[in-house]
């Protein structure tokens, strides 16, 4: 499976902080936000993955996060030259992903919990079909709505409804077959000029092939996507490292974690951020 994370938002939500820089790589607490959707892909044991970026931006993630070497896992590049939705990400990474499944995460999507690593591993080991997360909130007007009838089974999908059906969104995370591209070739913008996620969600669904799995209360979703969010996305994951002594989206130890780093390539890191809390966590793993 390969792994594609959407980067390339221009953050306009944020200015004036996003005029210098982009979106994704502004700092969680004590990492670069990017860190936590690779993150997921890492703990989903996807090692080859694209990062789509803004136009002009590649060499500034590049001097970021290399090749990926660093965390035992191949990164690559591509640009998104005009924003057009998410479900545009699918036609840019059409060549990287080939033949292979996919999962495509958002580059603002934070998501926690103990046990993630063996939810995603499930959703990723999915020969066919879609596999998407439900999540509830207590507003659901400014996401896509997902609908269940009795028996748990999800009926419908609406972006951004003006009257929600329920208070579950689906989270920017979304695991599918090599459908998917096929689907994207086919998708036609949506009033406001985009590639939807929803309208390729609703396509499985209209296959019978989309499964929702809603996620339990012990998990934590953050759209690091205004001010307020971002800094609530910070304190969340201090508290969260406080509290269990272990680091949220911390690629070298996921690295280590999947067997793709050696303890010895971890410590090395850490000794050249010795300096710093990070570099002092990676010594002791």
């Amino acid at each position: 499976m390969k792994g594609i994370v959407l980067a390339a938002g221009k953050g306009t939500r944020l200015y004036p902080m996003t005029k210098p820089v982009c979106k994704p790589l502004l700092p969680v607490y004590d990492k670069p936000l990017i860190y936590y959707p690779i993150a997921i892909l890492m703990q989903a044991g996807i090692s080859d993955i694209m990062v789509i970026v803004p136009p002009g931006e590649t060499d500034t993630f590049r001097a970021l996060l290399g090749d990926g070497s660093g965390y035992g896992v191949q990164i690559t590049y591509a640009e998104q030259p005009v924003a057009r939705g998410i479900a545009d990400a699918l036609l840019i990474g059409r060549e990287f992903v080939g033949e292979d499944q996919v999962c495509l995460v958002l580059g603002d999507n934070i998501f926690y919990a103990h046990d993630l690593g063996a939810t995603l591993k499930k959703a990723a080991a999915q020969e066919a079909g879609a596999t998407v997360f439900g999540y509830w909130v207590e507003d659901p007007h400014p996401f896509g709505v997902v609908e269940f009838d009795e028996n748990g089974r999800a009926i419908s999908i609406e972006e951004k409804p003006r009257h929600p059906k329920s208070n579950y969104i689906v989270p920017g995370l979304y695991f599918y077959d090599n459908q998917v591209m096929e689907i994207a070739v086919g998708l036609k913008p949506s009033a406001r000029g985009e590639l939807e996620i929803t309208d390729v969600n609703l396509e499985y669904l209209r296959r019978g092939q989309l499964q929702v799995v809603p996620l339990e209360k012990n998990f934590t979703w953050l759209d690091a996507g205004t001010a307020d969010s971002l800094l609530e996305a910070g304190r969340t994951i201090r508290n969260i490292q406080e509290e269990t002594g272990r680091y949220v989206g911390c690629l070298e130890e996921l690295g280590l974690q999947e067997g793709w780093l050696t303890p010895e390539q971890v410590h090395a890191t850490g000794d050249e951020l010795s300096m710093t809390l990070y570099g002092k966590y990676l010594q002791c793993l």
